[in-house]
């Protein structure tokens, strides 16, 4: 399975993702062109701000 197919299966299980938890997890060092990837293909990801950092949430219906 594909990076960035492991990153969209975590958001669809409702679970949040971080940046340092993508690469931690999926070594993924650019969480928020995936990001950018899951909108333009309709995925409803909604951001968390967070001070230093942010947070990603599928918005599940």
């Amino acid at each position: 399975m594909s990076q960035k197919n492991k990153i969209l299966e975590h958001l669809k299980s409702g679970q949040t993702i971080t940046p340092k938890q993508a690469y931690l997890w999926f070594g993924c060092l650019r969480l928020g062109a995936r990001i950018y990837d899951f909108r333009k293909m309709g995925y409803d990801i909604k951001d968390i701000s967070h001070e230093k950092y942010s947070e990603y949430k599928m918005e599940l219906k």
